[in-house]
């Protein structure tokens, strides 16, 4: 039985994550989906609520399950018994930093193997960033993630004062 991790921040799942995670439950008997719980990034969600997200968006994959965890990401992938790590690449500044963190991982921990799956082309534009900026601002992300995540969006742009459209201009 080969267990792939599908390791990143994930904040928030998107369409193209769970695209990744549906092509990864096909090609390995079993998928962790681990979200990091401290990156170098300013967050939208905690990690835990970035963990529940994602596990409702893949509920219907019987071989996936979703986990938090924390430290070096090589190191978590031996604990759970990983022999590959999954990645997904848009674009080429995707494949430039996926590449030197592939050969950081690999200079780590030899025994495991990096895979990289080309997002789908319906996915292409898509990052969370992107994701929650346009929502931020109020704008349709039906498209772009379950309607779970959009209404976990929406909420928290209310949180924070945010979710509408600009409604004046300011001339210089």
């Amino acid at each position: 039985m080969i267990t792939a991790l599908y390791p990143g921040t994930f904040d928030p799942v998107h369409n193209g994550h769970i695209d990744i995670a549906r092509r990864s439950a096909r090609l390995w008997d079993r998928v962790i989906i681990a979200v990091y719980d401290r990156p170098n990034k300013k967050l939208l969600f905690d990690a835990a609520e970035r963990a529940a997200l994602f596990a409702e968006a893949v509920r219907d994959i019987p071989n996936a399950e979703v986990v938090t965890y924390s430290g070096l990401t090589v190191e978590f992938a031996r604990q759970v018994g990983a022999r590959v790590m999954v990645r997904g690449l848009r674009a080429i500044s995707d494949f430039e930093y996926e590449f030197q963190i592939a050969l950081t991982n690999k200079k780590l921990a030899p025994d495991i193997e990096f895979c990289a799956l080309m997002t789908s082309l319906d996915y292409a534009f898509l990052s969370a960033s992107i994701l929650k900026e346009v929502a931020m601002l109020g704008g349709d992300i039906s498209s772009m993630c379950p309607p779970h995540v959009a209404e976990a969006l929406r909420r928290r742009a209310r949180e924070r004062g945010l979710g509408g459209f600009v409604s004046h201009v300011e001339r210089v």
